[in-house]
């Protein structure tokens, strides 16, 4: 609890369960395209990722720059975000297949580069990591209970 308030905790674990949430969303999409071999901007749909990067206290930052200090040397981390949702550059999967409408010249499909049993994985590791989240969460209020509990006596 960097800044000495009880709820910091409870913070950073609620920005992991907002991006946990995101990547699963991602996730859900890259499943759902799966055979999605025409998108609007041409080609086969793109497997794709979330960007995570630590979310800086910005108070801090303020408070550095007020004291002519580099605000990107604060230590004080608030946990992650999602910076960004990009394309996975992986080349797509091609199937012979002539007779499909969206065959090159050689008679090559261009499907997703999804593998199912990676999205089915990484959809796992998201979802354990959400639930220690949520654990997390759990333990910070139940510390801040027995605290209460104690105050009182």
């Amino acid at each position: 609890m960097g800044d000495g308030t009880f709820y910091t905790s409870i913070e950073i674990s609620a920005s992991g369960l907002s991006a946990e949430r995101l990547v699963m969303d991602v996730i859900a999409n890259n499943l759902a395209n799966v055979n999605t071999t025409r998108t609007p901007n041409g080609g086969a749909f793109k497997r794709q990722l979330v960007v995570f990067s630590q979310k800086i206290d910005e108070v801090a930052k303020q408070q550095a720059q007020v004291a002519g200090q580099d605000p990107s040397q604060v230590g004080n981390l608030n946990g992650v975000k999602a910076t960004q949702i990009i394309d996975d550059p992986a080349p797509d999967k091609l199937v012979y297949d002539p007779t499909h409408p969206d065959a090159d010249a050689q008679g090559y499909v261009h499907y997703p580069n999804i593998e199912v049993v990676k999205e089915m994985v990484d959809m796992m590791t998201a979802q354990r990591a959400y639930e220690a989240n949520v654990s997390a969460i759990r333990e910070s209020r139940a510390m801040g209970n027995a605290v209460l509990g104690l105050l009182k006596a």
